[in-house]
């Protein structure tokens, strides 16, 4: 049975309106499938082989004990593949999707290079995939940002999956620095979707899950200043800020060694599973 939901508490209507930015505009790479593509072989231009990012690797600790063997799994907007190889080493099958071309050449040519022959890619967006039939279990972690109608979504990941399914963001809090800006009245252009977001359209739809919370740890390092202060002012608003008082919040958090500035923050993952409801 779908809950009940107040005027004013439309979970699936805050999800898209949370996809319009501080301009009042969605962001090109969300509507543009071209603008997503180039973004995509932009950044696999300078990925030469796979490699998990560090922080993908303590989730695979939490999301590998959920699979079985047995398993037929499918992987929604797998990306250069954070989780997608280790999935294969330990079921029968795996099955990924994904709208950009780039990502589907480069993983194809990273299972030959790996010898992972168990697995299946397919270019197609999952929104409007035709799926034919039912997978064990079906997965997808960080790829529901261009989903506009993310209750749709959710149920047709839900109507795919025969024994599990798994929904995994990364999620808060935001840098630092920023948060202390933003309660010091600067404006911040912080993420405005968060796991929160989809484990509400979950219980809207009348699915209740298991949600797992990972705490993570980023570690950022720049060869200059320069950059260190070019790279953490980006998601400042305000057209004319006070430099010296945000390099200042900014330099709290940071670490010189040898000649190099460390940022390392904390932020989280989490992971919702459920077994498929009827609805």
């Amino acid at each position: 049975m779908k809950a009940e939901i107040q005027k004013g508490y439309d979970y699936i209507e805050l999800w898209k309106e949370s996809m319009i930015d501080h301009d009042g505009k969605i962001p090109k790479r969300l509507k543009d499938d071209q603008a997503e593509e180039a973004f995509w072989s932009s950044m696999l231009e300078r990925k030469n082989q796979h490699k998990p990012d560090p922080y993908a690797q303590v989730v695979q600790r939490e999301l590998l004990p959920l699979l079985i063997r047995d398993d037929h799994v499918l992987e929604i907007g797998p990306g250069w593949g954070n989780y997608t190889f280790a999935i294969a080493d330990n079921v029968r099958k795996l099955t990924c999707i994904d709208s950009s071309k780039s990502i589907v050449q480069f993983l194809e040519s990273q299972a030959a290079a790996k010898g992972a022959h168990n697995m299946q890619l397919i270019h197609d967006k999952w929104e409007s995939h035709k799926e034919r039939e039912k997978y064990d279990v079906v997965f997808g972690f960080n790829c529901y940002y261009r989903m506009h109608d993310i209750g749709k979504t959710l149920l047709k990941m839900n109507g795919s999956a025969n024994r599990l399914v798994i929904a995994g963001m990364t999620t808060g809090p935001d840098k630092p620095h920023y948060m202390e800006l933003h309660q010091m009245g600067y404006k911040i252009n912080l993420r405005s979707r968060d796991y929160i977001h989809i484990l509400n359209v979950l219980y809207q739809l009348g699915i209740l899950v298991n949600c797992k919370i990972v705490k993570l740890k980023s570690k950022k390092s720049y060869s200059s200043y320069e950059e260190l202060i070019r790279d953490n002012t980006t998601k400042i608003l305000d057209a004319n800020y006070n430099g010296d008082e945000v390099e200042t919040i900014i330099n709290k958090y940071v670490l010189e060694k040898y000649g190099k500035f460390e940022y390392v923050y904390p932020f989280h993952a989490a992971l919702m599973y459920w077994s498929p409801a009827h609805i």
